[in-house]
């Protein structure tokens, strides 16, 4: 996630260059073209405010879409480290047997890990195997996933907690409930995933978008002439980064600049609840070139 307040308009066009490249040089074929060969142009009237109109609406639409899955995942990412958070103080303070109470935290560390590497598909990170060196083997057949199987291990801890009846059973309860808060957030995680934005709202705009930046030039061309070019690419350039940016936002998982800042909210969560158990804390993470990662 970007965190510099300012406009960066390398970073922001770097990605699409080649594009504004080739819009540059459509657009300077056109302004050719209609000094070298006026007659071709027609100077009827078409209403291009009108097309462009319509189709930045329809592009702010798929913006929104976009914009909503990545605040929906950051949103659920609190209610993580919330629930982390809690459960960690809960079995600190209600689990007789501390060596209970520091197993559960310690899981929690993992699972949080854990479930950053699935959303990203990556393997399972050293974080997790540290505290959790028998953490569940993602490739055993018998084991649907490892955040939920880390979340299960959780729940056996306690339900041994109670049968020795080191914790009563509305701290019990009480634990479980933080546990299914858990559950919860990661199966609205899981469900942005492994639910792409619709086709429709993925490439209609972008289609959409080109098709606006090829006519473009036929439509200013009489008005700019020679600044054709500039004005043209100007306006495409709006169009085109304006498309970008639902496109950077639909998956807020790709482990790029603008994904929801997953392994920092996992260091954060880390350093609490190892504090909670009184244990060295690792150092929080900060901007790599205004970027969270």
């Amino acid at each position: 996630m970007i965190v510099d307040p300012r406009l960066r308009p390398t970073r922001a066009g770097a990605s699409f260059l080649v594009t504004i490249g080739l819009v540059v040089l459509w657009d300077v074929a056109v302004t050719a073209t209609f000094f070298a060969r006026p007659g071709w142009f027609s100077d009827g009237e078409f209403p291009f405010a009108l097309f462009g109109s319509a189709i930045a609406l329809f592009i702010g639409v798929s913006i929104n879409a976009a914009y909503g899955r990545w605040w929906e995942a950051r949103t659920l990412w609190g209610q993580v480290v919330n629930s982390s958070r809690s459960l960690g103080r809960q079995a600190v303070t209600t689990i007789g047997d501390q060596g209970a109470a520091r197993a559960v935290v310690q899981a929690q560390i993992a699972y949080v890990h854990a479930l950053r590497t699935s959303l990203r598909g990556q393997d399972l990170p050293h974080e997790a195997s540290v505290h959790l060196p028998d953490a569940p083997d993602p490739d055993d057949p018998r084991v649907a996933d490892t955040p939920t199987a880390i979340l299960a291990r959780c729940g056996d801890i306690l339900a041994r907690s109670r049968a020795r009846d080191d914790v009563s059973e509305l701290a019990r309860v009480q634990l479980e409930s933080t546990l299914v808060a858990l559950t919860d957030a990661q199966g609205g995680l899981e469900r942005i995933k492994n639910t792409p934005l619709p086709v429709q709202y993925r490439v209609l705009p972008s289609l959409f978008a080109r098709l606006f930046c090829l006519v473009l030039p036929f439509a200013v061309v009489h008005d700019l002439m020679w600044a054709t070019p500039v004005g043209s690419a100007l306006i495409s350039f709006m169009f085109l980064i304006t498309v970008k940016v639902g496109t950077d936002l639909a998956d807020p998982f790709t482990d790029g600049v603008h994904d929801v800042p997953m392994t920092t909210l996992c260091r954060t969560i880390e350093i609490d609840l190892l504090r909670l158990i009184r244990e060295e804390a690792p150092p929080r993470l900060t901007p790599t070139d205004s970027v969270l990662w």
